[in-house]
């Protein structure tokens, strides 16, 4: 396969991914079966809004399992040792704005991305100004709404 036809993980997204796939095979399934066998045995299916609700509840965790099972069947764990000081997919960097604010971000594939716990999907604007850089470098941000200026501080 191609390097395009690889999802790019760092190996603790790897393994959130794989913890989620294991909790929905072996808890969320079981739970969603038992509901659907509960609703059943209240009767009329016709007019059950238990097992309309159970019924849907199964088919999001199974398209979830399909979606899960393919990323981690096609990802690629990114060595992040080998960084030598410059951003890349792994980095923990520590940025400061034009307002003299510090952020810390981590760096992950889009994938990976959870911008409410500061990690910064590689793809996205900041991500792709960041990529390559060092400590010490300013770097132009390209946003929908103008661009802005920020400094690294720190990579780790």
């Amino acid at each position: 396969m191609k390097k395009e036809d690889f999802f790019e993980l760092t190996a603790e997204g790897y393994l959130e991914l794989e913890t989620e796939l294991n909790e929905l095979k072996n808890v969320k399934r079981k739970e969603v079966i038992t509901a659907l066998k509960e609703a059943r045995a209240m009767g009329d299916l016709s007019e059950n809004a238990d097992y309309d609700a159970a019924r849907n509840d199964q088919a999001q965790i199974e398209a979830r399992i399909k979606e899960l099972e393919y990323k981690l069947e096609h990802s690629k764990i990114v060595d992040t040792s080998k960084k030598g000081g410059s951003i890349g997919i792994g980095s923990v960097v520590l940025v400061k704005d034009e307002d003299d604010e510090e952020e810390e971000y981590k760096m992950v594939s889009s994938v990976e991305s959870d911008p409410f716990n500061n990690k910064i999907s590689i793809e996205s604007p900041i991500g792709m100004a960041l990529k390559g850089h060092k400590v010490g470098d300013e770097v132009m941000v390209e946003s929908p709404n103008g661009g802005y200026k920020i400094k690294i501080l720190n990579v780790a």
